[in-house]
């Protein structure tokens, strides 16, 4: 059962006094046990020292407890205290007799003790978070009544379950914002060119991937670009000596197109070249269900020298040899870009909040933070600020810590779990599979969790073992009066 509830204690419970305000004229409350059992049965125990109530002989006093929640009212037995008069006229009138057979009905000599009064009752949904009143009415002669006082003896119940404090980590600030941004291109060349047509085959296309990559980030106001690295990479079909001719001569071919567009300058752009790409093909294979996979997969990966190697493969399984050439081979020639830049710094959380819906990928972890501060915990705005960030830094423990924090809020349980995983070298995230188990309604698996991070350092662990302990099930209230 989850109850988000609140239990709030009075000092004293010597309440119920007389219409007369008369002190002498009292119902103390000594003692006062609540209790759910099985979470199918409310337990009502309460001592009340009737000693000082005074009832004349035409008088009828009525104590009644009542379950209360919001407009749901379950009133429980009563006590009444009947004076001389009164308990003979009801006696010849049973039909007016303000109290039930199940009642319990005393003479004012019988109410000079501390009445025991216990009753049990089913728990029923409705009563989840109900508060326990009772109420003082008095009768008189001719059918006269009024409710002297009503009072309130506990806010409401059972008490609220305790959920640990999660511990939102403030990220370091990151002085130097450098990003970067990467991608492949296929641009096609003539048999055993190094030259390149824009027009010829897709190249308008992959050219774009490249062209457009820079562009996205040279026509950002907040940044500025530091370099550009081109890597490309020929097949391993022919000979090692001709790709690898290829490879660094289309490779300058394409640095020389983009100088050509953007003049950046000389030393601006990086490139570098692989006269055969075999780790993209081991990769291809891998993942492939040929039928000499294993024994492809060995040759590539034996010593033999590359044109060696790909003779062994071409002449042991030429029918796998020419699939691969067919559907493999034209992505292995390929030319990778790598865009490094640098992002200014944002310090006001209206501008990071902006940045956060155009640009997140400029801003740092801290920057989220700052933004985080602005925001209600819990609220849509926050869950989301850091299930964005985490997606920013996907391996960031710091970032993974908090967006656990934040699904643990909207009871996304999973989330957290894989979240914490990502930040699991961190003694806060230690705390936090504690407090987890806490959210899923498992105290006694948190404890574990809990005890390590109390070894960590948390302080927080502290407060929540010992919070888990209490039997959140019971109230208790003693006057040691």
């Amino acid at each position: 059962m989850n109850r988000h509830l609140l239990l709030s204690v009075f000092a004293t419970l010597s309440l119920l006094t007389g219409y007369s305000q008369n002190t002498t004229n009292q119902v103390d409350i000594k003692n006062l046990t609540l209790e759910l059992k099985d979470d199918k049965y409310l337990h009502i125990d309460i001592d009340i020292d009737l000693s000082q109530l005074k009832v004349s002989t035409t008088q009828v006093v009525v104590l009644t407890p009542s379950i209360i929640n919001g407009t749901d009212t379950l009133e429980l037995k009563s006590i009444g205290v009947y004076g001389r008069n009164r308990r003979i006229y009801y006696q010849r009138n049973e039909h007016k007799i303000p109290t039930k057979m199940n009642d319990i009905n005393l003479t004012p000599s019988e109410a000079r003790n501390i009445i025991n009064y216990n009753t049990s009752v089913a728990f029923m949904d409705w009563m989840d978070g109900c508060r326990l009143e009772i109420v003082r009415t008095d009768y008189g002669c001719c059918g006269q009544w009024m409710v002297v006082d009503q009072t309130q003896l506990v806010e409401r119940f059972p008490i609220e379950p305790y959920f640990p404090e999660l511990i939102y980590l403030k990220p370091q600030r990151e002085v130097v914002k450098v990003r970067e941004i990467s991608g492949s291109a296929f641009i096609d060349f003539p048999v055993s060119q190094i030259v390149i047509y824009p027009t010829y085959r897709n190249n308008i296309v992959e050219l774009a991937k490249i062209t457009g990559t820079i562009d996205s980030v040279k026509n950002d106001k907040d940044v500025t670009i530091k370099s550009v690295f081109i890597k490309g990479h020929a097949s391993p079909e022919s000979p090692y000596s001709n790709n690898t001719y290829l490879a660094k001569g289309r490779t300058e071919a394409l640095k020389e197109y983009v100088e050509g567009l953007y003049h950046f300058g000389e030393g601006f752009i990086k490139t570098d070249f692989e006269p055969e790409d075999w780790a993209g093909l081991e990769k291809y294979v891998e993942a492939s269900t040929l039928p000499h996979k294993a024994e492809i997969l060995a040759a590539i990966r034996s010593n033999r020298e590359p044109d060696n190697k790909e003779w062994f493969i071409k002449s042991n399984w030429k029918q796998e040899y020419n699939y691969l050439l067919e559907n493999c081979y034209p992505a292995l020639r390929h030319s990778d870009y790598t865009i490094e830049y640098e992002v200014r710094s944002y310090s006001d959380p209206a501008e990071i909040e902006a940045v956060l819906f155009t640009a997140p990928q400029n801003l740092s972890l801290d920057e989220f933070y700052v933004l985080a501060q602005t925001y209600e915990p819990g609220s849509d705005k926050f869950n989301e600020l850091f299930e964005i960030a985490v997606r920013m830094y996907p391996n960031d423990p710091v970032a993974n810590l908090n967006a656990a924090n934040s699904a643990i809020l909207r009871k996304d349980y999973r989330s957290a779990l894989r979240y914490l995983d990502k930040a699991s070298s961190l003694p806060e995230a230690t705390y936090a599979r504690g407090a987890l188990e806490v959210y899923m309604d498992d105290p006694e698996a948190a404890k574990p969790y809990l005890t390590e991070a109390r070894k960590l350092g948390i302080s927080q662990a502290e407060i929540a073992l010992e919070e888990i302990a209490k039997n959140r099930n019971i109230y208790k209230y003693t006057d040691n009066n």
